[in-house]
């Protein structure tokens, strides 16, 4: 009740009145307090969903899928069967296959319908006398019994340190993989896939932690693999052989590894599980290695090695540059953590000569 002019009136609270009208109106704030509260509950209904679908939770999102090399091994016929076989002689084309032969042959290991890679060292430009590279005839002859034995197809592939084009050309690996007919892969942008090294836990990798840019396309259902390494001096690593030398294969700033270079080759033996590696010591570049570019630092070695067991390889070819292999640390890091057996005596092998 309000006066005025001495007159009663009987006026309502107009404030209270628009209240008591106004049909449910809600605040800005409520408003958007209940959308919260909404879709909260919205979501662990989805949530719960999902958990009730994939009883794993969170564990059973998985990311990306991981791009790893598949094992490439191929064991030898029999347990009496060399794992390692050493040719010595003059004849390129017969002392690899005696070599092999000692193995199973190529036939145990290259089966009809086979898509084969070779991986040879072309890492420099440099002729092939000077021994910093694979003999280009060594190379022809593993890719003339790869054929033989009823491969499909045969890729020739690495990642020289200098120029591709120039590196096979002047190395003879390309007029070599052409002559054998085999096909030639050159590294170009899209041909590289990050690569993860090992998803074993037992064998962890110890240099290359996190997936690195690796020359895919050859591999790409490739089904035997085979490494044609030169045997030579390495100023970093000591020596370069069937292991160093998928070093070829990474892309990226892969010089980055050199300061950890014992840890890198050893994961490399990781990296590639190979069908069979070939060491060339036809030439053996003594020093001043890996580029070389004296002759006086190459001598003449006439032998090759084949094996199973990279690590024995190249256990063997450490003592044909006059050291000793239980002073080689990347092979030391490989034996010890499982990735082969560096005391290549106690192996089964061969020793023949043509």
């Amino acid at each position: 009740m309000s006066q005025k002019n001495g007159e009663k009136t009987n006026q309502p609270n107009q404030a209270n009145e628009s209240k008591q009208n106004q049909p449910n109106l809600i605040s800005r704030r409520q408003m958007l307090r209940t959308l919260a509260t909404t879709s909260l509950v919205a979501g662990g209904s989805a949530l719960g969903m999902r958990y009730l679908w994939d009883q794993k939770g969170d564990a059973g999102l998985q990311g990306p899928p991981k791009l790893l090399l598949p094992n490439f091994l191929v064991e030898p016929p029999s347990s009496s069967t060399p794992k390692m076989a050493i040719a010595h002689g003059a004849d390129v084309m017969q002392m690899i296959r005696a070599a092999v032969g000692e193995l199973g042959g190529f036939e145990h290991f290259i089966k009809k319908g086979d898509i084969v890679v070779i991986k040879p060292n072309v890492a420099f430009d440099r002729a092939p006398i000077l021994g910093a590279t694979t003999n280009p005839m060594v190379l022809y002859a593993v890719v003339k019994y790869c054929y033989e034995a009823g491969a499909k197809e045969v890729r020739v592939a690495d990642n020289p340190i200098n120029s591709p084009e120039g590196a096979f050309y002047k190395t003879g690996i390309r007029d070599a993989t052409l002559k054998a007919g085999a096909k030639l892969f050159l590294p170009e942008t899209n041909s590289f896939e990050d690569l993860t090294i090992t998803d074993d836990p037992q064998k962890p990798s110890y240099a290359i932690k996190k997936p690195w840019p690796f020359f895919y396309k050859p591999f790409h259902k490739a089904t035997k693999v085979i490494g044609v390494a030169p045997l030579k001096d390495h100023n970093l690593c000591h020596a370069s052989m069937t292991i160093k030398n998928w070093y070829g294969l990474l892309g990226g700033r892969r010089n980055r590894f050199h300061q950890d270079i014992h840890n890198i080759v050893y994961d490399l033996a990781l990296m590639m599980k190979p069908t069979l590696v070939i060491l060339d010591a036809t030439r053996i570049l003594m020093s001043n290695g890996p580029t070389g570019g004296r002759m006086s630092d190459v001598v003449d070695g006439n032998t090759v090695i084949a094996g199973t067991d990279p690590v024995s390889v190249d256990a063997y070819g450490y003592t044909l540059l006059g050291r000793d292999p239980e002073k080689l640390t990347y092979l030391l890091h490989a034996h010890d953590r499982g990735a082969g057996n560096r005391h290549w005596k106690q192996q089964k092998f061969s020793e023949i000569t043509i």
